[in-house]
């Protein structure tokens, strides 16, 4: 069966939906994500990605081309760890309806297939239970807990560490 999304590397004609999807989403991303809400952020976003070390996909549903929501892969690494760290959100009026999973499950697939990776580790606040949920489903296991973590909308925050070996992977 042919997903319902499709994924797509960011690119600068994405700029101006993304900043108005992310805005329409503020209560929805409150507390978890810190995601571009104008056109310098976003510019700021877009230079991140796409490179050796970063590359930022959008997920768009198949029939309506809207933006379901954006996954990221940063800190990659080859060599010896062959790891990325993968972060994600849905967007308002796109969520709970399981797009994400396919598309998280699209963009994993690409990292262990296409970019050899052995390994991603999710980055999930504890209190973030669909986060969380949608990490199980895809069959990430709790690797442990970090305190103050990362710093989201200026404060720092705890996290827990979601992770899924290639070897473990059934996308």
């Amino acid at each position: 069966m042919l997903p319902r999304v499709r994924i797509d590397h960011v690119q600068a004609s994405d700029g101006a939906e993304l900043v108005a999807a992310n805005l329409a989403s503020i209560a929805l991303h409150t507390s978890w994500v810190s995601p571009c809400r104008d056109q310098a952020s976003f510019l700021g976003y877009l230079s991140r990605c796409n490179n050796d070390t970063a590359i930022g996909f959008i997920a768009r549903d198949r029939e309506s081309g809207r933006i379901v929501g954006v996954i990221n892969l940063t800190g990659i690494m080859y060599g010896f760890f062959q790891n990325a760290y993968m972060g994600y959100y849905a967007v308002a009026g796109m969520n709970r309806r399981g797009l994400m999973r396919e598309a998280v499950s699209l963009v994993a697939t690409h990292a262990f297939n296409q970019l050899g990776l052995h390994r991603l580790e999710a980055n999930i606040q504890p209190g973030n239970e669909a986060s969380k949920a949608l990490a199980k489903r895809l069959g990430f296991r709790l690797e442990g807990y970090s305190p103050r973590y990362l710093k989201i909308d200026g404060e720092w925050r705890d996290h827990e560490r979601w992770a899924i070996l290639s070897e473990d992977w059934r996308g």
